[in-house]
């Protein structure tokens, strides 16, 4: 055994060798990622036009027109709005129907399939279905028009776009969410509600006392993951309401930046839009990384 495993520890701790297995990881990773995220960058800088000749340096300029536009102030808006939806919304509901089927059984392993389904569709598939359903001729409209008058306007009212696009997107999240605090649900220790039970606590202080501390870490996961999703949703705005009704309605920064970018062709102001959401989204991620942390520490 001793000699099996002294030759494996002896390369594992030999830097070079280290080396050797990262660098093409490393290569990938720069190429891929580091690479665009520079060019990007560099763009942004610039008053690169796809109608543009001659492309020239204006710095700082884009960003500075940024923050001065009240366009790109309501999609910022807008992708708060959303990502708070996302992150509130699929949480509490997938966390209680994880609850309900954190039990043994075909009829419960069949529902937790159902419930997944969504997540393994494409999000263009799932949206163009929606549409149909939630226009204002569709089956859900006349389906209300037994009950009422006028149904609403769900992406054709302003009022309501934005909060039916958002209502979409967490549906098709709420899978992953179970499954995920299922995970967690079954690496309780069960000796521990078991004990808890003995001493006289109920369903709802043995959840609240044993099972939510011990799903932190898999709260945190989801958060930060859904606070990401959030803020580079694209495909459901583009196919339900193409950033409709109105100007700017439902549009969110990953829509903006590439309606910028190929559709007005002002490349260059895309990029600062491109690199101001990545800085966003980098920022909040980290800083919910560290007070999720925080909390799974206080617990």
């Amino acid at each position: 055994m001793t000699t099996q495993t002294t030759p494996r520890r002896k390369i594992l701790r030999n830097p070079l060798h280290l080396l050797l297995f990262a660098v093409p990881g490393a290569a990938l990773y720069a190429i891929f990622v580091l690479w665009p995220l520079l060019v990007a960058f560099w763009s942004s800088l610039t008053n690169e036009d796809a109608y543009r000749v001659t492309t020239s340096f204006v710095w700082f300029e884009n960003y500075g027109r940024l923050f001065a536009d009240p366009a790109y102030l309501q999609t910022l808006g807008n992708t708060v709005i959303l990502t708070a939806i996302c992150v509130v919304v699929p949480n509490a509901l997938g966390l209680g129907i994880a609850v309900l089927l954190d039990r043994s059984g075909w009829a419960f392993n069949a529902m937790r399939a159902v419930f997944f389904v969504p997540v393994i569709l494409s999000s263009v598939v799932v949206a163009v279905i929606w549409q149909q359903l939630l226009k204002d001729d569709g089956l859900i409209n006349s389906a209300l028009h037994a009950f009422m008058p006028h149904p609403p306007g769900w992406l054709s009212d302003p009022a309501l776009a934005l909060y039916s696009v958002g209502g979409i997107v967490a549906w098709q999240s709420v899978g992953t969410c179970v499954v995920l605090y299922l995970a967690g649900l079954q690496s309780v220790p069960k000796e521990l509600a078991e004990a808890a039970s003995i001493d006289g606590a109920g369903p709802i202080r043995r959840f609240w006392a044993i099972t939510w501390p011990l799903l932190a870490p898999s709260v945190t996961i989801m958060t930060v993951l859904s606070m990401i999703g959030g803020f580079k949703i694209y495909d459901q705005v583009k196919v339900m309401t193409n950033g409709g009704p109105g100007v700017g309605t439902t549009s969110t920064l990953a829509f903006d930046v590439v309606h910028t970018g190929l559709d007005s062709g002002a490349v260059g102001y895309a990029a600062a839009k491109a690199a101001v959401m990545f800085l966003i989204i980098a920022l909040i991620s980290l800083l919910s990384i560290r007070l999720m942390r925080k909390r799974e520490v206080d617990l």
